[in-house]
């Protein structure tokens, strides 16, 4: 086991009072295997994998509980010295938006090159030098000379092959894409998850992707976690999630996916908005959006706890969300 979080809870302490915006998240991550992180916006699953790269400003962002090993370092106590010697080298993380991301007032193999002396000591010229390799890996055409380019000189599909290569050019073990095909149409989308895949393979780095896609993850990921409302709600391998969706809100992202409607009729939507998360429900936090199964039996005194139904496939073990609409 690579990475093994366990019991992990974020709150953000604000005037407005304390959002909660991770609660009791607990996942494990194999070499090799890609985990998908599913949900709407605002269900926390930016917030859970920017916890494990100590990437959130502290505070307002407060770790009340949980731990999470890797390779025997907990990324949740270890020292701000250790835990540089981990980011970018050990673990990396492609962001949304690579316009943002990007440094403009630097060229691409610069920064591109930087993790490379950072973690790995090398001159600048040995750094740029394997930068313009990886640039080429990327698909990124005559790498020598869009090297010494600027952000803004290159296509959003061109940038975000760009940090595809920052994040894989001193090859971490763990790769985290935050919603890295976010506002690329549909072509350019699967050229990027391909190439994750690809240099997945021949660098054996274990991927989190992060994307509010289900239809995205069933490609690419080996096991899926839903989240909503700061928490798991359910996690399967894959194929299991979509054979066999247990809770409500699986089943109700699953039906809003468009592919999966016939052809001319509505848009199958989720009413409501996720519960506000400074003030979170108590009990069941998909009772008042529940239209797949029986809100009626949803709980409503204690969070429903996470159960193992079938090998492998846990759910929160709320009635009213394990059952199903007689619609």
């Amino acid at each position: 086991m690579l990475l093994n979080v366990q019991h992990l809870t974020t709150r953000f302490h604000t005037r407005a009072g304390v959002v909660h915006a991770v609660e009791d998240v607990s996942f494990s991550l194999d070499a090799g295997e890609t985990l998908g992180i599913v949900g709407e916006s605002g269900s926390g699953k930016s917030v859970t994998c920017y916890s494990l790269m100590r990437l959130l400003r502290m505070p307002p962002a407060q770790f009340e509980s949980g731990l999470a090993f890797f390779e025997g370092i907990d990324l949740l106590q270890c020292s701000e010295k250790d835990m540089r010697r981990i980011r970018g080298k050990r673990i990396s993380m492609i962001f949304q938006d690579p316009m943002t991301s990007l440094n403009p007032y630097l060229c691409i193999g610069d920064q591109v090159a930087e993790p490379l002396v950072i973690h790995e000591a090398l001159s600048t010229k040995q750094a740029y030098s394997r930068a313009i390799e990886e640039l080429e890996r990327v698909g990124i055409p005559d790498p020598a000379n869009r090297a010494r380019s600027y952000p803004h000189e290159f296509s959003g599909g061109m940038r975000q092959r760009v940090m595809i290569a920052m994040a894989l050019v001193a090859h971490p073990q763990i790769l985290i894409a935050d919603e890295p095909t976010t506002a690329l149409d549909v072509t350019v989308q699967k050229q990027v998850l391909d190439l994750i895949k690809q240099r997945q393979k021949e660098l054996g780095t274990a991927v989190i992707l992060i994307t509010h896609d289900l239809g995205l993850v069933a490609q690419y990921a080996d096991r899926i976690n839903v989240m909503y409302a700061g928490s798991i709600v359910e996690s399967a391998p894959a194929h299991e999630i979509f054979r066999r969706p247990l809770h409500a809100y699986t089943r109700a992202l699953l039906h809003s996916i468009p592919a999966m409607q016939p052809k001319g009729t509505p848009l199958n939507t989720i009413p409501g908005l996720p519960p506000n998360l400074l003030s979170p429900p108590v009990g069941c936090s998909f009772r008042h959006r529940n239209t797949l199964g029986n809100s009626a039996l949803c709980l409503v005194d204690r969070i429903p706890e996470m159960v193992e139904m079938f090998p492998g496939h846990f759910v929160r073990n709320c009635p009213g969300c394990l059952a199903h609409s007689q619609l």
